[in-house]
This record gives C-alpha cells, structure tokens and sequence, in this order.
C-alpha cells in the first residue's frame, strides 16, 4: 500500500451486499483493496460543500450499519467524502423546523440507538479525522472504537453546541466523560472552544495524530492492534465519583456564572445538573441528555442564537459571494497611523497570513505597536515559529514605503476631517493601480473625506472595532460616489482575514455607533441624576448586554464616546450629556487613564455596592434599550442598511446586543411593535423628545414580517 493512500479503492470481486450500497444517498461503502475484510464506511452528503448530521443522514447511517453487519467486515473507517472537512455538526438549519419537545426527543433517542449500534460493531470502527470534526461529528467519532487525526492546521475537534443554546445530545456528554474525564470533557462542552490535532492526542480524545499523508496507515494500524477502546483512567476517571462530582459542579457552576446568566443562558447549567444527578450511571445520563436537549433545543435562548448562527453564515457569504470574486487575493497591506486601533489592525492582517506595513511619524508608537503585536501573535499562534514567521510579516514603515505595493491601504489616524484628507492627498498618486483606499473613521462621512481626492469613488470605509482581534464585525462603508467594486473588494478582504463584513451606507455614525451612542449617552443621563453606576451597568446585563454601558464607555474611553457624540448631535440635534464632556476636561478618560465614570485597577473597574437607599426607577432599562431600538428602527428606515437581517447582523456582532434575543429587529418582533411603541411614547411624556418614536414605527410590521 503506497504510503500517501488516503482513498479507498475497489476489488475486482464485488460482494453482493455491497449491490445494497448503492441505495444510499449520503453514504458509500467501499472496500480497502490492500486489506481484505476492511471497508470504507464514507459520509459524502448529497447537495452540500461539507458534511453536516441531518435527520436523514442519521437514519440512513442505520442502514449502512446493517450493510456493513452483512458483509462480515473485519474492520471499519469511517471518514469524510469532503476534501478537507470531517463533519461540521448537526444541520442546524434544521433545528428552526423542530415542532416540540416531544418530537425532538423522539429524534434524539433515535439517534441514540444508531450511535449504539455503530459503538457496540463486534468489528472495530476507526474514525479518521481531517478538517472540522465538530459537535455531532466528535459525537459520531466518539462512538468509534479508535479515533486517528490529520496532524495539520485544518483539524479542530469541538462541542460548539453550548454556542447555539444546547449542549451535546447524540451521546457526546457520555462518551466524552468516559474517554478523557470529567473534568477536560466539561470544559469541552461549558466553553465551546475547540482542540488541535496535537492537544486532543495529548488529552485521549483521540488515539493517533499523524500528518495526513499517513492517516491511511494509521487507521488500519489501529485496526490491527487489538486494543481496547481508550477510557480515562487515574484521576481523569476519578472526577467521575459521586464526591468529586459535586466537588467540580460547585467550581463548574462559578465559572460558568461569570461568564453567562442562567436565565439567558441555561444551557451550560443545566449539562452541570446532568452531570452531577447522572453521572454515575450510564443509561440514564443518555436518558437524561436526551431530554435535556430536548427542552433546550426549543426553547427561546436556542431559536435566539440559532437565528445568530445563520446571520453569521449570511455575513461570511458576503465576504464570499462578491463580484471581486476573481481579483487575485490580498497579499500585502499598509496600515497608516500606529495608535492602538491601526496597530492592532495591521497586527490582526500578519497574524491572519499578509505582509504588512504600518506608518506613522513617532518611532515610539512605532515600537509600542511591534510590541503589542507580538503578544497578540504569542497568544494566538502559539507555535514559536508561527509567531517568529508574522513578527517577520510585520514591518515598521516610518516613510511609508509600503504604500506603492500595498493592495490594500488603510488610514487609521485620528478623527480630524483636515488630517484625514491631506493624508488622502498625500497617498492616492503613490498607490498602485487596483489597490483598495480605505478608512477606518468611525464617524465621519466618506463624503466629505472624499473630497480630497482625484478619485472619490475607489474610497471605502473599513471600519473596524476594539478590541479588533476579538470583535468580529467590520463595516464596510460606501458613500453616493464609491464604486461597486470597490465594496465587493472590501467585503472579499474583510472576508480574507476572517472578518464579518456589513455594507452600511456613508452617514453619521454609520450603523453601530448610530444605535450604540443614545443607549450610551442615556446611560450618562441616568448617572447625572444620581442613579449609580453599577446599577445602570446592572440592569442592562440583567437584559442581555454582556458588558454595562457605563463600563463600556469607559472601556471605548471617554474621549473616543465624546467625539462620536458631538458629531451624532451636530447631525441630528441631540444634546451631549455634560458630565461626559466634564469628564473628558478633567482628563479622566475611563481605563486607559485609570479613572473614568469609574476607576480602574489592573484594568478592572471598582464598582463599589449600591446604597440601598439610591433611587433606581424603574423604567431604566426601558429608557437605554428603547433609545437603541428607536435608532435602530431610524437606521432601517433611512436604508443606512439594506434589511432587518443585516440590522441584526451588524448590531449583534458590533455591539453584542443580547446574543439570545437575536437582535433589534428580532427583539421588536417578539415583543410585538405596538407594544414597544406604546412605551416610547409614554416614555416621550416624562422624559422628553428623545424617546420620540421614529417615522420608521409606522412601516415596521411590514418590514418585519415580509
């Protein structure tokens, strides 16, 4: 057998049980010509780029089990018909169509049973991993007696569900245990994150890691060898007893806390309460799974964040389905202005594969920006010498160098209208034919810095967010004059460097600081009348928010709140909060000064408790989440975004508005329009114009319900 056979290929003598084969759509059977006996049991979906579990994918794996009983196999592996790819979860698409809580149970335990059959083969089954092996996929591997992996970058293995309000539900909660203990399994599970090729060998989770030309080899070695399926052992198993149990549900249980609400949230609670009440016994804790995630999956936190998962799919389509799709790939880009945005940009694009540049007049920014990215590099990458290789990508350019090759050149200086366009005037004759201008203001129109150049229409925004290795969403602004193609080469870059685009028309604000800013400055009203700051900061995270406003202005900083205010208010007439401008006088501009609306220490704000005798009113969370909504509503309305999905989309990953409600637009439709329009009004009689409702109220149910 050559040694770089990852494919299977057929005998010249077919035996009749595999004539049984061709009757299914989704899988295939073929035999290991170098191994008699052995057979390929191939997941390859019919219709789809990538393999996902669907309902009749699970059933009809049943029927290639009695196939594969039939043929007297002597050994199994099961692998992708996908280049690149295992299997990437359960069809979530398909989670929207689940009537109830009954129907889905009755699924579930019929996926159960399936599973069982295929982990109870007298035949060893191998599972044989490269790509994603995600959720349902690590289930289905699970149940395999051996598991071999493609030692390369491409290979995660994970349990994503807890991310779309679930948690593992074909057998994953059990046989995760059991195979590498409570303790990584849980983690596994609580966090969503997912393993390497090398860190899941190290934990058990599989068996073999191998480069890829030799996974061939290893799966039948495995075959061969015999050996029992891998259980954990020692400690690992010891998590397991009764003791420990509650001992690690009760450390279990804190974490999680500070990370998610259990009323928004449910999901990693209640596999704690799993684990804890069943652990100890096998066939109920798949009874118990069972019908845990059946509740959760139709419950309203799950429709909330599955609707999130398909908007994040919508959003990566349009980085993908461009007309740039056949301009060559971004290679190099040169990044102007080297404070903590442009740096961190310039320092996400070499971390992401690019060469880049990055310019500015003072060497000591300079330095700082080579410092603060090689410890992005060294939490990301990790590998010494993937870190050595972006720190070799990233290079100062104090005279701008970088300009004449660049594909893409982005301005990232600070917000003044003069300073922006002399560097505009500066650059535009330098670039090179075909690269993309773009700027990363945060308020001010394309408009107007256009107007600097020979060219207006090859400018476009790429607006990014802080932190920018962990905020997702870029906005990608167009003014009237800025070329299609233009945008389609924006969206495609944002796209390449694993970014979510959303195209948002040139006005003030743009889409995110638009609603983000009046939710904000009500935040700083409610603080001018004496109502505490952990309060305010309280409620909002008691409604969704993962951060409160009063500590997010102060994380943005206060100056930065301030500017965007002021040109918010100069183009729709409200008023600044004057203790924001007080505030930014004195100095005090939140973290990055150590004293803001709070005070900061080791980078964390000191709340301090709330008097007992403070005043809250009890319409203040109305008085923030309504301002939001209201300029959402405004935002739709004025075509600043195309529709409500691209709303929610944007709002969701620029701001992260309370993921499990599924956004603005998604949060009016469940609260019902006329309802929330009513307590706007109400609230415009005590509080003022502010809470006016928009013009777009009086169209919104078409809009919604279209």
């Amino acid at each position: 057998m050559s040694e770089s056979t990852n494919n299977p290929s057929t005998t010249a003598e077919r035996n009749p049980a595999l004539d049984k084969a061709t009757g299914l759509l989704n899988w295939r059977i073929e035999p290991e010509k170098s191994s008699p006996g052995i057979y390929w049991l191939i997941l390859d979906r019919a219709g789809a780029s990538q393999n996902s579990l669907s309902e009749e994918v699970v059933k009809e794996l049943d029927k290639a089990i009695d196939i594969v009983v039939e043929l007297n196999a002597k050994g199994i592996i099961l692998r992708s018909g996908k280049p690149g790819s295992f299997i990437v979860g359960a069809d979530v698409s398909e989670f929207a169509d689940v009537p109830g809580e009954k129907e889905a149970l009755e699924y579930i335990r019929e996926a159960h049973r399936i599973f069982a059959r295929l982990e109870d083969l007298a035949a060893p089954v191998v599972a044989m991993i490269q790509g994603h092996c995600l959720g349902g996929g690590l289930e289905l591997a699970l149940a395999c007696r051996y598991r071999v992996c493609a030692d390369d970058d491409a290979t995660r293995l994970g349990f994503p569900e807890v991310m779309l309000g679930i948690h593992p539900g074909f057998g994953g909660t059990v046989r995760s245990i059991e195979t590498i203990g409570a303790a990584k399994a849980m983690e596994m599970m609580l966090t969503g994150r997912n393993m390497r090729a090398r860190a899941a060998r190290r934990s058990g989770l599989v068996d073999m890691a191998v480069a890829p030309r030799h996974l061939t080899r290893a799966a039948l070695k495995l075959i061969q060898s015999g050996k029992p399926r891998r259980v954990a052992k020692g400690a690992a198993a010891a998590a397991n007893y009764p003791g420990a149990r509650h001992a690690l549900a009760k450390v279990m249980r804190d974490k999680t806390s500070k990370r998610a609400s259990k009323s928004h949230y449910p999901a990693p609670f209640s596999l704690i309460d799993l684990w804890v009440e069943h652990g100890g016994d096998r066939e109920e804790m798949f009874e118990a799974e069972a019908q845990s995630v059946a509740r959760l999956i139709t419950s309203d936190t799950s429709r909330g964040l599955v609707k999130v998962f398909f908007l994040q799919e919508q959003l990566k389509d349009l980085g993908k389905n461009t007309g740039a799709d056949g301009a060559p790939k971004v290679e190099r880009v040169h990044v102007i202005g080297a404070g903590v945005m442009g740096g961190d940009i310039a320092a996400w694009c070499a971390a992401q594969g690019l060469e880049v540049t990055i310019q500015d007049r003072a060497p000591e920014a300079l330095a700082r920006v080579v410092s603060r990215a090689h410890k992005l590099f060294s939490r990301r990458l990790k590998d010494p010498m993937r870190i050595t290789a972006a720190m070799d990508r990233f290079m100062p350019d104090a005279a701008g160098n970088g300009i004449a090759r660049a594909d893409v050149v982005i301005e990232a200086i600070f917000e003044n209208i003069e300073a922006k366009q002399g560097l505009f005037r500066d650059v535009e004759p330098r670039l090179k034919p075909g690269a993309v201008l773009a700027t990363n203001t945060s308020s001010i129109p394309l408009e107007t810095l256009s107007e600097a150049l020979a060219r207006p229409e090859r400018l476009v925004g790429l607006h990014f967010f802080n932190p920018v290795a962990k905020m997702q969403l870029v906005e990608i602004v167009a003014s009237e004059q800025t070329a299609q193609v233009e945008i389609d080469r924006a969206a495609a870059f944002a796209h390449q460097i694993s970014r979510l685009p959303v195209p948002v028309n040139s006005s003030p604000g743009f889409l995110v600081n638009r609603i983000l800013m009046p939710y904000l400055m009500e935040a700083v009203e409610l603080l001018d009348e004496g109502v505490p700051g952990p309060a305010i900061d309280k409620a909002a995270t008691e409604f969704g928010m993962p951060m409160g406003p009063i500590t997010l202005a102060d994380t943005v900083g206060l100056d930065i709140c301030l500017s965007v205010a002021k040109n918010l208010g100069e183009a729709f007439g409200d008023e600044v909060p004057v203790r924001l401008i007080e505030k930014v006088e004195a100095g005090d501009l939140g973290k990055k000064t150590g004293r803001g609306f709070y005070e900061w220490k080791k980078g964390k704000p000191v709340k301090g408790r709330v008097d007992k005798s403070s005043s809250i009113p009890e319409d203040m969370e109305d008085r923030m989440i309504l301002r939001f909504v209201n300029e959402a509503v405004a935002c739709l309305r004025e075509g600043v975004v195309a529709d409500t999905e691209l709303l929610d989309g944007g709002v969701i990953f620029g701001t992260g508005f309370a993921p499990f409600r599924g956004g603005p637009m998604n949060y009016i439709r469940d609260e019902g329009v006329r309802d929330l329009r009513e307590r706007l009004e109400e609230l415009a009689k005590r509080y003022g114009d502010r809470f006016e409702p928009d013009l777009g109220w009086d169209t919104l149910d078409d809009r919604l319900f279209e």
